[in-house]
């Protein structure tokens, strides 16, 4: 029973609903910054930011590629599996953007899948080599991010030191409209696909099909959902991001953005699943460091980062119960 076209339907439509969490959740990620230092009105910024996560989204699938055929194998799970994963993961997003925290929607979803698929077919199921990649990538991105955010913004404040405040605050509240459509698509170029390889590692479990192919239907789908929830906006999370963390002006904005989307697109065209809150929240904070270390909230950022850490075993494990109830309900 666990691999009835019924299933497979809820597959969809969780990960339709995922996609659209995502959106919201992360909608902070492309314009938290831009908001904070008033570039953008939030009716303008939110606008701009799920028009270009629709465009990013359509800008390939190498990161579908890793999610849905290099973590788990996909012969060895269910649909049941994957409905697990999902539910654990939009859960998690739920819980954490009630409480306002830029968590990471990415590796909600990516600990769910290795979470469930543990309790479908047992350690084995498990690819390493594609988990090690997505750890690199927790690990290695926010360190890469907070370092190019900050000596970019030592190279923006030492290009410009002679120059009138008036004058840099004007040329950087344009250029800083340029950086946050950068960001608004590289975001949807590594986030959106992720849940195009869950559906399709979905269809793959179904049909028992011989490759894996993201069908075009699937990627205008997700880049659909995800583009209406970043409409919908995540207000919580954008003031946490751009407002509390550290205080910022059009030039800081722009560094932050910049660095942080020049991360993500690489990793997107490499096939790296990793967190785009976790990278524009390091670029922030290292930006923020890079007058003072005082000038950033490291309270703020040390909650963050703590449900970071957190994300990856606590959404296993809740992935891990949710499919073992749900294969006793099914049998």
């Amino acid at each position: 029973m666990h691999d009835t076209y019924f299933l497979l339907l809820c597959v969809i439509v969780l990960s339709i609903i995922f996609d659209f969490i995502n959106g919201f959740h992360d909608t902070a990620n492309a314009i938290a910054t831009s908001v904070s230092t008033r570039v953008l009105s939030p009716k303008a910024a939110v606008s701009m930011a799920a028009i270009l996560n629709t465009v990013g989204a359509l800008s390939g699938t190498a990161v579908a590629k890793t999610v849905g055929a290099g973590l788990v194998q996909a012969s060895c799970i269910t649909q049941v599996t994957i409905v697990s994963a999902l539910i654990a993961a939009i859960m998690w997003d739920i819980i954490t953007w009630y409480l306002g925290l830029p968590t990471s929607s990415s590796h909600a979803i990516l600990s769910g899948v290795v979470g469930a698929g543990i309790a479908t077919a047992g350690m084995n199921v498990v690819i390493q080599k594609g988990v090690y990649k997505v750890l690199m990538g927790l690990i290695f991105s926010p360190l890469i991010g907070f370092i190019l955010g900050f000596f970019l913004m030592l190279f923006l404040v030492w290009l410009f030191r002679r120059s009138a405040p008036s004058l840099v605050g004007n040329l950087f509240g344009r250029l800083q409209i340029l950086s946050a459509a950068y960001m608004a698509f590289s975001h949807g170029s590594n986030d959106a696909q992720k849940t195009m390889g869950i559906i399709t590692i979905a269809l793959v479990s179904y049909y028992k099909l011989p490759e894996f192919h993201v069908p075009l239907w699937v990627i205008l789908v997700c880049a659909t959902a995800m583009a209406l929830g970043t409409a919908a906006g995540g207000w919580r999370i954008i003031k946490t991001l751009g407002m509390r963390l550290v205080h910022l002006k059009p030039i800081h904005g722009f560094a932050a953005e910049t660095s942080a989307a020049t991360v993500i697109e690489i990793a997107s065209r490499i096939g790296l699943p990793l967190s785009t809150t976790h990278v524009i929240s390091s670029t922030i904070m290292g930006v923020g460091a890079s007058k003072r270390l005082s000038a950033v909230k490291w309270g703020i950022g040390g909650n963050i980062i703590l449900v970071w850490i957190l994300t990856l075993p606590a959404c296993s494990l809740l992935a891990w119960v949710i499919c073992k109830v749900l294969n006793l309900i099914v049998r």
